[in-house]
């Protein structure tokens, strides 16, 4: 998918250390989410990034961990997840993201293992 065709989440991206802030957890923390994937971050731009929308009232959104798992399971580099979970889907109708944030979670999963 191309950004011509397809659109794109807005979000900031978070540093580790601002994480630290947000999140209210040590440093360590952070990157056993990371390790456990209940974030997913990207290097793309130096340094690990997570995006901002997988943060929801100060926690990792709790139904990115299994889908995050899903798209591994199906190939998906954690740049690649990233991209699929920020960009508009037509089987969804909207960003996988977006769907998973109005508790659409078995839906986006469903999608996610046809990608396989």
């Amino acid at each position: 998918m191309t950004a011509e065709t397809s659109s794109t989440v807005p979000t900031d991206w978070l540093t580790i250390p601002e994480l630290v802030e947000i999140l209210g957890e040590p440093q360590g923390r952070i990157r056993r989410l990371l390790d456990e994937r209940a974030l997913i971050g990207s290097r793309r731009e130096g340094p690990i990034k997570v995006p901002s929308v997988f943060i929801v009232d100060g926690h990792p959104l709790s139904s990115l961990r299994g889908t995050v798992i899903v798209l591994a399971d199906a190939g998906f580099s954690d740049d690649e997840a990233i991209d699929w979970l920020l960009t508009t889907d037509d089987t969804i109708g909207v960003a996988p993201i977006t769907a998973l944030l109005a508790g659409r979670k078995s839906e986006v999963r469903r999608v996610a293992q046809t990608l396989a």
